[in-house]
């Protein structure tokens, strides 16, 4: 596996590498705080989206990430951000997490897209046998889309986080291997298809 810094094309959207000079886009459509109800960060400020990049850089420098910011083609607008973490090389694995989308292009092609550059790149560039999800276990939203996309739920892991308000939080686990993508992506591709 070669993890080095790449642009993502599709039709809807493109995934670039996310750098410092992202901020204020990011500003522009991140500072919903809904968006963060559910993850392990709260992200109100601009100087909060600013640690949420020097964070994410600094995780990529040290190889156990690749964050990209989500653009929509159409407009050149940044909506978004998502990244491959825990990156592990010897195992050949990476999560596929860190994502949001602003809530105007919630429920849209958006997030089926960037999901499906994703996993072409994991399984077919960088060779991975296997890429997991995990998501809050309050989160149906984000648990019935990695179904919809095709991922396997494997379990949970209780008591897993503390999230910003002090809630414990347990994480539900998702999986896509090798050997199934040829399938999840025949179904990805057929549910872009329907969008176009």
């Amino acid at each position: 596996m070669n993890i080095h810094p790449v642009t993502l094309e599709g039709k809807v959207v493109r995934l670039e590498p996310m750098t410092h000079a992202h901020l204020d886009r990011l500003c522009e459509v991140g500072l919903d705080e809904d968006l963060w109800k559910l993850t392990t960060v709260n992200i109100r400020t601009a100087q909060d989206m600013k640690r949420y990049i020097d964070t994410a850089l600094n995780d990529f420098a040290q190889g156990k990430a690749l964050p990209f910011v989500v653009v929509e083609r159409g407009s050149e607008t940044v909506v978004g951000s998502t990244r491959f973490g825990n990156i592990d090389l010897t195992h050949r694995r990476v999560e596929i997490g860190w994502t949001w989308i602003a809530r105007r292009w919630q429920r849209s092609a958006v997030n089926t897209e960037a999901k499906y550059l994703l996993l072409s790149h994991a399984f077919d560039t960088l060779g991975c046998i296997r890429v997991e999800f995990k998501t809050d276990s309050t989160n149906t939203r984000s648990r019935n889309a990695l179904l919809r996309i095709g991922a396997k739920e494997e379990g949970t892991f209780r008591n897993h986080m503390i999230v910003p308000d002090g809630r414990i939080r347990h994480s539900v686990y998702f999986s896509i291997i090798d050997s199934e993508w040829d399938t999840v992506r025949r179904e990805l591709q057929k549910k872009m298809d329907r969008n176009a």
